[in-house]
Parts: structure tokens; sequence; C-alpha cells
């Protein structure tokens, strides 16, 4: 993983992007990382959507928060869903 400064990066973005390889570039502010460069070569499969919730904060504290719930045994059965949520 490679740092850069936002008042440092001076170069156009292709060639940041062009260095790439299969590592990343954190841009940061301040000393806080503001943006990322990733490769998506190795994600054909991978669609902006996926991406957007794969690196969306408040999405993956929703997974994790429902992780904790099956792993506390917080479940429902599909019996119990249904008399829940259907009418």
């Amino acid at each position: 993983m490679k740092k850069i400064k936002l008042s440092e990066a001076s170069r156009p973005l292709a060639e940041y992007a062009a260095e790439l390889g299969d590592d990343m570039i954190i841009v940061t502010s301040e000393g806080k990382p503001l943006v990322a460069m990733i490769p998506l070569t190795n994600l054909e499969s991978m669609d902006e959507e996926s991406l957007a919730l794969g690196t969306s904060r408040v999405f993956m504290e929703i997974i994790e928060g429902a992780r904790s719930e099956v792993k506390a045994g917080k479940t429902l059965s599909l019996d119990e869903m249904k008399r829940e949520f259907l009418p």
C-alpha cells in the first residue's frame, strides 16, 4: 500500500492508476485517509453497486451487527418471520 498526501499529488490520475499493479494507493489529507485507488482488474464480476456496498462503512456496520445477532442466537425461523411480517 502506498500513501500520498493530497497536497503532494501533482501528477495526472492516469499516471497513479498505471502504477497500481496489485497494490492500492491511499490519498491522505491532514494525515487522515481521504480516498483510495484500488485495482479492479481481479474483480471482473464486481459491479459498481457491489463495490459501493463493500466499501460503505454504514453497510458494513449493519452486516457486522447482523452477524453478531446470529452468533448470539437472535434469529427467527421461517414460520416466525411469516407471522411477524406477513399479514
